[in-house]
């Protein structure tokens, strides 16, 4: 299976951490990173399935806290860059998106659908906000061309830029038991013409009934229903609704696709 840059690989998995939508609850993170890193183990591996930015109140806050546990778990021995993976999620690629309104056909109904899939608190984060959009919206595409100029340098001032260039887009251990997306995927389609599927992916998840590509086990983080733990013999959906008044979750999963521990914070 070859590697391109938007995928990551998991060498030397004995267990991997994997942790849910945040959507910018600070609180539930911090807890929730202290009890892994009380119960990390040489051979563990670090994996966060997206949705980081969006919904919450904290969002700034969380990216650096994710990005600080990072280096906290790097530190240990025998870790390195890659046993720590970050995946993009829905709301970092709406965010991505966002940087490039002026481009938009209709850059009023792409705004307004963003905001309802909770980019709002994002906006905020670094510096503006719906009404700030709606404005430069409303000036044309020049004031837009401005608007989102500085939304991206109060994300580059954050040092956020290089982080969210580095999220990849799904992960796999290296002989290929389990595979992790945020969303979902295409059964139909190979890794690499999923596209959107990551994300926005409408089939249902839990009801994938064969093995795609030979994984044993498809891992997700995001349930729109936000239903938590669910299991069927080829899945594994994790997402207890954080930043939508649900709890933080992770799963420890061994490399055969067996969840050995859950979480909650």
């Amino acid at each position: 299976m070859t590697e391109p840059s938007v995928f990551a690989v998991l060498h030397r998995a004995q267990r991997i951490w994997a942790i849910s939508s945040i959507h910018g609850n600070i609180e539930r993170l911090n807890k929730l990173q202290a009890t892994i890193e009380e119960k990390f183990l040489p051979g563990d591996r670090l994996l966060y399935l997206g949705n980081i930015l969006g919904r919450g109140e904290d969002v700034r806050a969380t990216v650096d806290a994710t990005l600080a546990f990072r280096r906290v778990i790097l530190a240990r021995r025998n870790m390195f860059t890659h046993d720590v993976v970050m995946l993009r999620g829905a709301q970092e690629e709406m965010w991505q998106r966002l940087m490039q309104l002026q481009f938009a056909v209709d850059p009023v109904e792409v705004l307004n659908w963003m905001l309802d899939q909770g980019i709002g608190p994002t906006l905020e984060a670094y510096d503006s906000g719906r009404e700030d959009a709606q404005s430069a919206i409303r000036q044309g595409p020049m004031a837009i061309t401005r608007w989102t100029a500085k939304i991206r340098a109060a994300f580059q001032a954050a040092g956020h830029q290089e982080w969210l260039s580095s999220l990849k887009h799904a992960a796999w251990t290296r002989d290929g038991t389990v595979l992790f997306v945020n969303r979902g995927l295409d059964p139909e389609r190979p890794l690499d013409a999923q596209s959107d599927e990551f994300w926005w992916g409408s089939r249902a998840f839990n009801e994938i009934d064969t093995s795609y590509s030979g994984f044993d086990k498809i891992v997700r983080g995001f349930d729109p229903d936000a239903e938590g733990l669910v299991e069927t013999r080829y899945t594994i959906s994790l997402d207890g609704g954080c930043g939508r008044g649900g709890p933080l979750m992770a799963a420890c999963i061994d490399n055969d696709g067996t969840t050995i521990e859950l979480i909650e914070a």
